[in-house]
C-alpha cells in the first residue's frame, strides 16, 4: 500500500458525487466537468465517487473506470478523491481499487459484499485478506440498509488495528452507534469517523466526529462546508441558521415520490433544473416524470437559500 497523501484524520465535507449520464452506458461527460467545478467551487474537502448516490453497483465496469480516469484527471489533487470498490467480489473490488491507484486516486472506500451475508468474524477476516492486496489505504463503509450487515462497533475497533484500514464513513443514521465507536476509538484519534446523513452530520461534528458525506453537497457544496465550519467552531446561532437550511433541502428534494430512490432522483433533477448535467439514472430507477419534475422546480424557486442557491 501506497503512503497516505492526505493528513490523518480526514476531515471536512467529502461529497459523494452522483454520476452524470446520458443513458445506460454513456457518462454525460461535460455535465461531470460542470459537476466537479461547482462542487469544487463550493470549498468541499474532498470527493467520494462510486458510492451510494453515484449508482456505482448498477453502473457497467467501463463507465465505473470511465469515471474514475475523468474524475482524478479533472480533480488533479486538489482534494483528496475517494473511489468506492464495494463488490459481490473479491477480485472486482481489487481490479477496481488498482484502477483508482492508477489514476491517482487518494484512497478506496468498502462496504460488505451485499448478497450473502457475513457474520462479523467471517466480515473482519475477509478485510484482512482484501486490505493485503489494495494498493491504496481503505475506509469502511458501513450501509446497514443496502448490505444487510452493520459493522458492529467490536469489529470497526479490531479493522481499526489492521494496517491499511483509516475510517469508516457511517450511514446507519445511529448516533448512539456513531458515539460507541467513537469512545472505543478514543486511542485512536488518527482514524477517521464521518457521517453520511446529512440531517445530523453537524450534531456528530459537535460530537468530535470529522465530517460529513453528504448527498446535498452536489447541489449546495457551500452550505454543508459553512454548516460543518459552524460545527468546528461551534457557533451555535449559525449552526442553528444553516441546520435549518439543510432541512429545507430534504423536505424540498428528497420527499418528492413515494419511494426509497427519491434522494438519488431529487439531486439529479435539481442538477438538471440547474443546467449542471443530466438526470439519467441506471436501471432500475428511472428520472422523474413531468409532475415531480414541476414540483422539484417549484420548490427549487421557492426555497429560500439566499447565496447557496444557483437559479
Amino acid at each position: 500500500m501506497s503512503d497516505l497523501k492526505f493528513p490523518q484524520p480526514l476531515k471536512g465535507i467529502i461529497t459523494p458525487m452522483v454520476t452524470p449520464l446520458h443513458d445506460h452506458d454513456t457518462l454525460d461527460v461535460e455535465g461531470l466537468e460542470r459537476l466537479i467545478e461547482h462542487i469544487l467551487d463550493g470549498g468541499v474537502h474532498g470527493l467520494f465517487i462510486l458510492g451510494t448516490t453515484g449508482e456505482s453497483p448498477s453502473l457497467s465496469y467501463n463507465i465505473r473506470y470511465e469515471l474514475i480516469e475523468r474524475v482524478c484527471a479533472q480533480v488533479n489533487q486538489r482534494v483528496p478523491v475517494l473511489v468506492g470498490i464495494t463488490d459481490t467480489s473479491f477480485v472486482e473490488s481489487i481490479n477496481t481499487a488498482e484502477k483508482a491507484a492508477k489514476c491517482g486516486a487518494d484512497a478506496v472506500v468498502l462496504a460488505p459484499p451485499y448478497y450473502f451475508a457475513s457474520a462479523q468474524p467471517e466480515l473482519l477476516e475477509y478485510l484482512s485478506h482484501l486490505v493485503k492486496r489494495l494498493p491504496l489505504p481503505m475506509f469502511l463503509y458501513n450501509m446497514p440498509t443496502h448490505t444487510k450487515i452493520m459493522i458492529e462497533p467490536a469489529t470497526v475497533v479490531a479493522a481499526a488495528e489492521i494496517p491499511g484500514i483509516v475510517g469508516i464513513k457511517d450511514s446507519s443514521s445511529n448516533l448512539a452507534y456513531l458515539s460507541f465507536v467513537q469512545h472505543m476509538l478514543r486511542n485512536n484519534p488518527d482514524f477517521t469517523l464521518l457521517v453520511g446523513p446529512e440531517e445530523i452530520t453537524a450534531h456528530f461534528v459537535l460530537m468530535g466526529g470529522h465530517g460529513g458525506v453528504n448527498g446535498g453537497s452536489n447541489m449546495f457544496p457551500k452550505l454543508y462546508v459553512d454548516l460543518y465550519n459552524a460545527a468546528v467552531e461551534k457557533n451555535f446561532d449559525q449552526i442553528m441558521f444553516l441546520q435549518q437550511k439543510v432541512m429545507e433541502v430534504y423536505k424540498s428534494f428528497y420527499t418528492v415520490g413515494k419511494y426509497g430512490s427519491s434522494l438519488l432522483k431529487g439531486i439529479k433533477c435539481v442538477l438538471s433544473l440547474m443546467d449542471i448535467c443530466d438526470d439519467f439514472l441506471s436501471e432500475p430507477f428511472h428520472r422523474f416524470k413531468q409532475e415531480e419534475r414541476s414540483r422539484i422546480h417549484e420548490n427549487l424557486k421557492n426555497i429560500d437559500l439566499g447565496i447557496y442557491q444557483k437559479l
